[in-house]
């Protein structure tokens, strides 16, 4: 990430950056943490992930689940309102390291308070007997990387599950009894048609998830595909981006689904209530190698480095390598960015008088409307919300 403050999609966790305010007015009631754990674990390294990760070896996992509850123990210092373990793949822990990771959680918060626990998971790492586990731990939301239902569409991403795994693992987290199933999905991969795509998004609602994630694939530095991208072997195509987007976008809501976020659909009472969190500026606290936070207006960092963050831990009791402290024009902008990834939009406040022009051209234009004193981008303007958030600060 080039800065701390830098904006989508560059922070160590899903829901990316953070907009501040929403949970931090009423001093009777006291502000409850986002929580973030990141498991760095994978079995194989995705060529398009930019996510800090690694196979194991290096450092024992045991060791890491160590650190990672004295971290807990050391940081959590308020009431937790959500749970996210992301990766990495937080569902390649064993059983053991799993349940000793939850009972460390416990010994700090109150999980009857919660409003969800989501485990990232590949269809390739469980089985039922893993899913009910899961369950039993207090999971209630499981999300999916199954990218795509076709073949050469997941050996070019580099997955190792089979598209009859991936079908098979909703099944699965169904028969065990896990609330709510998200399916991840990307567009855009290189040799993926318009019919791959939407074969891929039948191949989803037909299993009926309660919440679907429809990425557009991005070159990230540091990456096997951005090198490709560099060598000139792949190449970006805006207009087609926008065709899949649209085309993700008018199938899906077809399907009962609530586009809520650029990226993210949801069936009525199933929208991800931590990813709505950072987008609306709740507090978040990051556990992990190169895990983000953000408390009380001031950005940290970890290490990110597993072997380097153990040890830090261990010593200190955390591994926050970097920290700054966020201005008012910082939370402005981030405010602006992420508020117009949602359906709700921004407060015209947000922006200065330099941006009426740029507003007028929006609404005629089509890409956005005005409503009860917000900002809301529809139609077209949801594919270009980066864009259009850079010319309107």
């Amino acid at each position: 990430m080039a800065a701390l403050g830098a904006i989508e999609p560059v922070l160590a966790q899903p829901g990316n950056s953070v907009i501040l305010g929403a949970n931090r007015s009423d001093p009777n009631h006291p502000r409850r943490l986002l929580l973030y754990l990141h498991i760095p674990f994978c079995h194989r390294i995705c060529p398009y992930c930019s996510f800090y990760k690694h196979t194991p070896g290096a450092t024992a996992i045991g060791t890491f689940i160590d650190a990672m509850g004295m971290e807990a123990a050391k940081r959590i210092h308020q009431p937790v309102r959500t749970i996210y373990l992301g990766g990495g793949t937080p569902s390649m822990l064993s059983p053991g390291h799993l349940s000793r990771l939850f009972e460390a959680l416990r010994a700090r918060i109150d999980f009857s308070l919660l409003d969800e626990v989501t485990l990232e998971a590949n269809p390739a790492t469980f089985d039922v007997g893993k899913a009910r586990l899961f369950r039993d731990l207090g999971v209630t939301r499981v999300s999916l990387g199954i990218q795509s239902f076709d073949r050469e569409v997941l050996a070019t991403l580099g997955r190792e599950h089979s598209p009859e795994q991936a079908a098979a693992s909703v099944g699965i987290l169904r028969e065990a009894g896990i609330p709510q199933v998200n399916i991840d999905l990307m567009f855009s991969i290189p040799g993926q048609s318009a019919a791959v795509w939407e074969r891929t998004l039948e191949r989803a609602v037909s299993l009926e998830p309660d919440h679907v994630s429809a990425y557009n694939l991005t070159y990230e530095e540091d990456t096997a595909f951005f090198e490709s991208l560099r060598r000139g072997e792949v190449a970006t195509d805006e207009d087609a981006d926008s065709r899949l987007f649209h085309l993700a976008d008018e199938f899906l809501t077809a399907n009962g689904f609530d586009h809520y976020e650029t990226s993210n659909y949801a069936r009525p009472g199933a929208r991800s209530t931590h990813n709505e969190g950072y987008w609306h500026g709740e507090d978040y606290l990051g556990l992990g190698p190169s895990a983000v936070s953000t408390v009380e207006h001031v950005r940290s960092r970890n290490v990110a480095d597993t072997a380097a963050y153990t040890a830090r831990v261990a010593a200190i009791g955390h591994a926050i390598d970097e920290s700054e402290a966020l201005d008012a024009e910082a939370l402005r902008l981030e405010r602006v960015a992420l508020g117009l990834r949602t359906t709700q939009g921004i407060p015209l406040d947000l922006l200065d008088a330099a941006a009426g022009p740029r507003l007028e051209v929006l609404v005629s234009e089509g890409l956005a409307r005005i409503e009860h004193g917000r900002l809301i981008l529809i139609h077209r303007g949801r594919a270009l919300v980066d864009p259009i958030a850079a010319e309107l600060v």
